[in-house]
């Protein structure tokens, strides 16, 4: 058995060792992230795979039948306005895929991760708020000074991808620090919450009661089973289709189905029938050892392969295809929309991130780990500014799909997000050889146990 993975507690009379920010989690929240960072790695892979196809087929002479193939309606006059064309089905349904396993990570953050301690969770639930206040009032300012039209699209730049953000880390082979890569993806979670949210409340259209009632039935009855630890697919998956279908109908977008079924399921593993434990998984705290053996981690393990090397990827082909052909690209740069897009991804997330976490260690007097500099925040607060999948979604939400203001949005997200990548490689990679040198000693193991000796030493966290 490992020792302990928790610092000391300190004697009585003696003040508590400062707030380290970014410091390394305990080992199996290490090795869980790493085996999400491998696959969100390989998704980021497959995303702007996705993407560039998509750019280049829809600038090339057969541009017209990516727009044909978008539209095509698999299943014309279908009951439940399920009469939805391809382009459709990926946002509104591969994209729930992706939500699930956003809702599974969240769950699991909470009971069994970094946002169940206050203190560690307090970082990256300020700096994602930072970071998705600022890039918001950046655009509203910057659309009212251009005459107000548009500000539906208010958060677009709000969301960070972190798909597309581990692709950049890849392509520079930068080896973050364990709790630099530990916030990041913490971050992007939280991210994801609070988009969620945004989605739920402020692009909801023609909204319906009884619809949505009956998707709460639906996922009531799948809270049930998962609660009881039955996982039976020929139940679970017709529920989990009609909570998305109802939600749908309702008006609330049908993503948010997704999330809330990921919520519902348990993160800690069951305790034998007749033990002292309770039999189900969220009757008391977890850690994140009991948390690898639930059935949240068995499904996000089985689902996250999918999301990320399927439903993401190909909502990014359908939505990343914006015809730059004949368009006055001078135009395109000076419109409003676009500036405020690009502006808000490009400074307001890198403004808000870096600046939140500044002010939090500035008055609560915390101090960065030793491994760590702010020119290695500033890194990562600039490579959130890469914003793709939601904020595409966003805009088809905000705009329509196929609008004019839709294509301008697609465009402003891809040079938001390649100027982010661009500026994030730049300021990390001249810190490679250091990263190197911590990623060595964070895989050092001299006596064998499997576990890094990093993890065991006192400090540990």
């Amino acid at each position: 058995m490992s020792p302990k993975l928790t610092s000391p507690t300190p004697p009585t009379g003696q003040r508590p060792s400062k707030i380290r920010l970014f410091s390394r989690s305990s080992w199996p929240q290490a090795r869980h992230l790493a085996e999400v960072l491998r696959t969100e790695t390989v998704g980021g892979a497959l995303l702007l795979s996705g993407a560039v196809i998509a750019l280049i087929w829809a600038n090339s002479p057969w541009s017209d039948s990516y727009a044909r193939l978008g539209d095509v309606v698999p299943w014309p006059g279908a009951p439940w306005h399920l009469d939805l064309n391809l382009a459709t089905w990926a946002a509104d349904g591969l994209l729930a895929i992706f939500f699930f396993v956003v809702g599974l990570e969240l769950k699991r953050e909470f009971v069994a991760g970094d946002l169940r301690d206050p203190r560690r969770a307090a970082l990256p639930m300020a700096a994602a708020l930072g970071g998705m206040l600022l890039p918001a009032l950046i655009y509203v300012a910057v659309v009212l000074s251009g005459g107000g039209q548009g500000l539906r699209g208010w958060a677009i730049p709000t969301a960070t991808d972190i798909a597309f953000a581990l692709a950049v880390l890849a392509v520079v082979s930068s080896h973050l620090p364990q709790g630099l890569r530990a916030f990041l993806l913490t971050l992007a979670v939280v991210d994801d919450l609070f988009a969620i949210i945004i989605i739920a409340i402020f692009y909801t259209a023609g909204f319906h009661p009884v619809p949505l009632l009956a998707a709460f039935a639906a996922i009531g009855l799948f809270a049930v089973l998962v609660q009881r630890g039955r996982t039976w697919w020929w139940a679970l998956i017709p529920l989990a289709i009609a909570a998305w279908t109802l939600m749908h109908a309702s008006g609330v977008h049908a993503t948010v189905a997704g999330v809330l079924l990921g919520f519902t399921v348990p993160v800690l593993a069951r305790r034998p029938a007749g033990g002292d434990q309770p039999t189900t998984g969220d009757e008391q705290a977890g850690t994140a050892e009991a948390g690898e053996g639930g059935l949240a981690a068995r499904l996000e393990h089985r689902w996250r392969p999918v999301s990320a090397g399927f439903a993401v990827p190909i909502f990014a082909l359908f939505a990343a295809g914006v015809t730059l052909r004949g368009t006055d690209l001078g135009a395109l740069l000076r419109d409003p929309i676009v500036i405020a897009i690009v502006a808000g991804l490009v400074f307001g997330k890198s403004i808000g991130i870096f600046g939140s976490t500044y002010l939090l260690a500035r008055f609560t007097r915390a101090e960065l780990d030793e491994d760590i500099t702010w020119a290695d925040l500033l890194g990562i607060a600039l490579l959130a500014g890469v914003g793709f999948t939601v904020s595409l979604l966003i805009g088809d939400l905000a705009f329509g799909a196929g609008s004019t203001a839709d294509d301008r949005v697609k465009a402003a997200v891809l040079l938001g997000s390649v100027i982010s990548a661009g500026l994030a490689a730049t300021v990390l990679v001249r810190r490679n050889a250091a990263y190197r040198r911590v990623a060595e000693r964070e895989r050092l193991d001299a006596d064998g146990d499997g576990v890094p000796d990093v993890y065991q030493q006192p400090d540990a966290r």
